[in-house]
């Protein structure tokens, strides 16, 4: 961001020097509008989901950006974990269903990870229910 913002800056007061300077102003947006995606992207990091099996529960916990959490309770002998494929992609959806409900799982992982975390939960949720 550093070597960025002084790139624009140092091209900013050349085209301020040579009279251009609405170009010089749109170098100085271009470097606010990358500092704030940074910073939306570094936010949006910050939201994770926390999935605890046991016997007698499967909890989601859902912790937002700001910290906000959800919590969700499934009885793991009534719950349904339903996986939605794409021949090409591969998992594109997860959720777990139960009592009327459903909640939505792993949304933000990338396909890899979609794949091992489905098969870890599938497993403990079998492993509960026996």
């Amino acid at each position: 961001m550093g070597v960025f913002a002084a790139i624009c800056a140092g091209n900013a007061v050349f085209y301020f020097a040579l009279g251009a300077w609405p170009v010089a102003i749109f170098m100085i947006v271009d470097v606010l509008i990358l500092y704030l995606a940074i910073r939306l992207s570094f936010r949006a990091g910050r939201a994770r989901e926390q999935v605890t099996v046991t016997r007698s529960d499967v909890h989601i916990r859902k912790i937002a950006p700001n910290g906000r959490h959800q919590d969700h309770h499934y009885n793991p002998f009534w719950a349904r974990f339903h996986i939605d494929r794409h021949s090409e992609i591969g998992i594109t959806a997860m959720r777990l269903t139960g009592q009327g409900r459903a909640t939505s799982i792993g949304a933000f992982l990338n396909p890899d990870d979609r794949e091992s975390f489905a098969t870890a939960f599938s497993q403990a949720l079998a492993t509960a229910r026996r």
